[in-house]
Parts: structure tokens; sequence; C-alpha cells
């Protein structure tokens, strides 16, 4: 998959980024190398505890059964 990011730097000199398509997805590093690794993490994350989410939420229905699709 494709996500596009923004790149900021702040402050305090790291720089922060985030990716718009997947609200409150956003990380930060030392560079812009680093900043990247880690956002590509923060996206993982974030489609892991979505998915957990809507599981929970498809399990609690009767008659549903969870179907695994890989990306």
């Amino acid at each position: 998959m494709i996500f596009h990011v923004t790149l900021e730097q702040a402050e305090d000199g790291w720089i922060v980024v985030e990716c718009p398509a997947l609200p409150g997805c956003i990380s930060q590093g030392k560079d812009e190398k680093e900043a990247m690794e880690n956002i590509k993490e923060a996206i993982i994350a974030w489609l892991w505890a979505e998915d957990k989410k809507a599981n929970t939420a498809l399990l609690q229905q009767p008659g549903q059964q969870p179907i695994v699709v890989t990306v």
C-alpha cells in the first residue's frame, strides 16, 4: 500500500511526520530518515489496532464471521 505523509521540522529540531489518511497516525525522528522509518511502524500499528477494533465489533454480531485478507 502507498500512503502520503507530511514532514515538518519542530522547534526542537526533530522531524514530525504525519499520515493524514490515518487520523492520529503521527511519529517523529531525529532526521528525515529516522522519521520515515518510524512512520512506517506507526502506520502498521495504526492499521493493526483498527483491524482489531473492527474484528471485535464483528464478533459481537450474531452470524458474522471475519475473513482474513492479506494486502
